[in-house]
């Protein structure tokens, strides 16, 4: 059972590492990562979370830093090996819950633990419903194109976005 489960998840990433959207999944992509945006603005904006700040610096270096960690870091464990395909799993909406849970979960395990910095962002409900909200957003994009790159890419945007003009860099220090 155990050896079953390890080469399913193991099948997940490999596949989904594998494959890319085809140019109707990449709008489907397009427009759940326009709803999901929408959403964490309103989110973000209403309650404090995000304020528009001047461009930080070191944008470059940022680009490539939050394209490992978190989008790769975090789209491979819980969207590429976690949340199911098309076609795949018994019941993949429970397995998409579980998956965005943990995700969620993730943040409050760094806040207690590596990123002592981070936890007055972190552990704010505001900042763990947005990442709900991402991590539901990424979670369809895989289930209905069997890709993890539309996660990544959507990932890494929303996070550059927010360290870069939306007072994410300034939060974390």
């Amino acid at each position: 059972m155990m050896a079953q489960s390890i080469q399913m998840y193991r099948q997940r990433l490999i596949t989904s590492l594998r494959t890319l959207p085809s140019a109707r999944g990449w709008l489907f992509c397009l427009g759940v990562s326009a709803l999901t945006l929408a959403t964490m603005a309103a989110i973000g904006f209403s309650t404090g979370l995000y304020h528009l700040t001047p461009t930080q610096p070191d944008l470059a270096l940022r680009m490539l830093t939050v394209i490992l960690i978190p989008a790769l870091g975090e789209e491979i464990p819980f969207r590429a090996v976690l949340t199911p395909g098309p076609g795949e799993g018994r019941r993949p909406w429970v397995e998409i819950g579980v998956a965005t849970g943990l995700y969620v979960l993730w943040h409050v395990v760094e806040a207690l633990t590596f990123l002592p910095n981070a936890a007055p962002v972190f552990l704010r409900a505001d900042f763990l419903l947005c990442c709900a909200v991402l991590g539901l957003g990424c979670a369809v994009t895989k289930r209905v194109t069997g890709s993890v790159w539309p996660a990544v890419l959507l990932h890494w945007a929303l996070v550059v976005v927010w360290q870069t003009w939306l007072g994410g860099v300034s939060a974390l220090s």
